[in-house]
């Protein structure tokens, strides 16, 4: 597999999916190949806790659509880079808002990095339970500040930005993505 992709999603008000962010790398340099951002049509009009930054800045060029159009538009884009593996943090939440995604291979970010077996930047002085992972603090902003060492570092929460980081954590993981444990 030479490429993967990961996913972020962000609900409305009413727990609907309102907007997706995808971003495909490759999987030896984690380079970033191409990116995607959809917002959902009518469901963003809705409102929610994140709104404000459904569209941060002018970088972001979000597709404005209705969400079957948005799934047929990632289903394409990831068969067109042989896409297989699809990687999340906190994974069952995104695959359960996107049950037309199901047919790909779901991998949890949040199921190694959390863990002090597996992340080396948990030392033995942070609280967590007999299984070794933490008791709290193990969400991708905490994450990522733990991994690179940067304490300013704030979570946009959009979906697009969102998923960059999680590519940034699984880079700073070490791991290669066919490492990673396949979602039942």
């Amino acid at each position: 597999m030479p490429y993967f992709a990961l996913i972020d999603t962000e609900t409305n008000w009413n727990n609907e999916l309102m907007s997706i962010g995808t971003v495909i790398a490759d999987c030896d340099t984690f380079e970033l190949v191409k990116v995607r951002y959809h917002v959902l049509v009518p469901q963003y009009e809705v409102g929610g806790m994140f709104s404000a930054v459904l569209f941060p800045d002018n970088r972001i060029k979000p597709t404005l659509c209705h969400r079957k159009e948005a799934v047929k538009d990632l289903i394409l884009l990831l068969k067109e880079y042989g896409v297989h593996s699809v990687f999340a943090y906190n994974a069952a939440f995104d695959r359960n808002l996107l049950p037309e995604m199901k047919v790909f291979d779901w991998y949890d970010i949040m199921r190694i990095a959390a863990y002090r077996q597996y992340n080396r930047k948990i030392t033995p002085c942070d609280d967590c339970y007999k299984t070794g992972r933490l008791k709290r603090d193990y969400g991708v902003e905490p994450m990522l500040r733990r991994l690179s060492g940067d304490d300013t570092y704030f979570e946009t929460h959009n979906a697009l930005y969102d998923a960059l980081d999680e590519l940034e954590i699984m880079r700073l993981l070490g791991y290669a993505p066919d490492w990673y444990i396949k979602m039942e």
